[in-house]
């Protein structure tokens, strides 16, 4: 039996519907509002939300994070009696199931549970196989960097070509090597190929190999990476760089899994499963004729983006404990205390350059202590440290609320206390501030921090932190 939440405000469809959902053997509750809903989703676990989208208290389009943001994580099906284009691709851009139109039919209300309870419980035996994957160099528990981990699962099961997209450093790389190392295909070869690093006349000969003889200086046959990549994978990273004439070649070794090496009279087969990387904009480019649309149809059968760094700070933490752990064993040294003020810059920072960046930030900080038991914000790039500066600098009073000092202990504590203890701190201190700079306005405060109504409220509640005195 699933349980089902109907946030609509007309009294008669609601009516309607939560008798449609009892008559199909579910249990079923209504709220008129947004907010009175997500006090729900937050209170107790539910499979699915109805969500109407002209609400008393707002447009409905614009929380559904919210309500996938909560514990239980339901899908939601936007409903609504005006027939809107735009509204339907924004809800489905959202993360909702499905847009229906009002009146609502028995048969789409009975259709849209059978479908929501399968995919819930697919969902489900993913989740168990996902505490089991290989996820070696992918730290975080932040929804964003979960979403991601499913598709690993998921890509994992399957024989499909994947597209993983994101910045640089978010780590493409990690992803596809977890994608092999949990498939079938884990015992034989990851084969790497940096598209960036080979030049042009250099991208055919490596990919397909060459016969004796088939240009000067070839004075042996040499097997090309497609083939070393049988019955393996093949990683072709930074996929966005291959010119217009190796994008064609490509895509008929796609097709048919065959290619010819330079020089060579007979096709060469090569059992290879493709994962693709990129961090430009294939669309863009496809839109402007730099990239073959039938090439990107069949690199994105799975496709993963990867959220910036700035998206899940959150997983910020849980990085800096696991990449310090790693620095400081293969330093050779003994663990030293992170100072406050080095968590707060840390936390402060928005790390253009993602994981990467962060890692090479720690080893130089780390580094730089090399003689002291305690790494300070002066160890920190400079780079950095002038960035952090500049936008203190920036800041306005009105604007930015300014955190007191926070002092260091005077005894080292471990680690792993000193670490929960700073980011609770800093937790308090940031919503504090966020409360008294939107003045309690919580919509506002949703828009300044990025987080979705349950979770804000989750923090608040955390930190017992009051609105009162505020007006709605």
């Amino acid at each position: 039996m699933a349980k089902v939440l109907i946030i609509e405000d007309d009294f008669d469809v609601a009516a309607a519907l939560s008798d449609m959902v009892t008559r199909l053997g579910h249990e079923s509750t209504s709220c008129p509002t947004i907010e009175e809903g997500i006090g729900k989703t937050g209170s107790a676990d539910w499979d699915l939300v109805f969500l109407d989208v002209r609400l008393p208290d707002g447009n409905g389009l614009d929380s559904i994070d919210d309500f996938k943001a909560s514990a239980s994580a339901p899908e939601v099906i936007v409903m609504t009696g005006y027939g809107d284009p735009d509204g339907a691709e924004v809800a489905i851009r959202s993360g909702a199931w499905d847009y229906l139109h009002k009146p609502l039919s028995f048969s789409n209300v009975r259709l849209s549970l059978k479908r929501v309870l399968q995919y819930r419980e697919n969902t489900l035996k993913l989740q168990k196989q996902e505490k089991q994957l290989k996820l070696e160099g992918i730290v975080g528990s932040s929804r964003q960097l979960a979403a991601c981990i499913e598709l690993v699962g998921q890509a994992a099961q399957c024989e499909a070509d994947v597209l993983i997209t994101g910045e640089t450093g978010t780590g493409k790389e990690l992803f596809a090597r977890a994608i092999h190392f949990n498939s079938a295909r884990a015992r034989n070869r990851l084969v790497v190929v940096d598209c960036a690093a080979l030049p042009d006349t250099l991208v055919e000969s490596a990919l397909f190999g060459y016969e004796r003889g088939a240009f000067t200086g070839a004075d042996r046959a040499k097997e090309g990476l497609i083939k070393q990549a049988d019955r393996g994978t093949l990683f072709l990273d930074e996929v966005g760089e291959l010119s217009m004439s190796m994008q064609k070649a490509f895509l008929r070794v796609l097709q048919e899994r065959s290619f010819r090496p330079l020089g060579g009279s007979r096709e060469i087969a090569s059992d290879f499963r493709l994962i693709a990387a990129t961090n430009r904009d294939l669309d863009a480019m496809s839109r402007n004729g730099l990239f073959r649309d039938d090439l990107l149809f069949r690199l994105r059968s799975i496709a993963i983006h990867l959220p910036p760094l700035r998206m899940r700070p959150g997983d910020i933490v849980e990085l800096v404990s696991h990449l310090t752990e790693q620095l400081f064993e293969s330093f050779g040294i003994t663990p030293k205390e992170l100072s406050p003020e080095f968590m707060e810059s840390v936390l402060s920072y928005t790390w253009p350059g993602n994981v990467r960046e962060l890692m090479n930030a720690l080893r130089t900080a780390i580094s730089a202590a090399t003689r002291e038991p305690v790494v300070f914000v002066r160890h920190l790039p400079v780079n950095i440290r002038a960035s952090l500066a500049r936008s203190r600098a920036k800041a306005q009073p009105e604007d930015t609320p300014v955190f007191p000092e926070m002092s260091p202990g005077v005894t080292v504590s471990p680690f792993k206390q000193s670490r929960e203890t700073i980011l609770s701190e800093w937790e308090k201190k940031y919503f504090e501030a966020l409360i008294s700079s939107t003045k309690g306005n919580i919509r506002e405060a949703c828009r300044v921090s990025g987080l979705g109504r349950t979770q804000l409220y989750e923090m608040l509640k955390k930190h017992r932190i009051s609105r009162l005195g505020w007006p709605d």
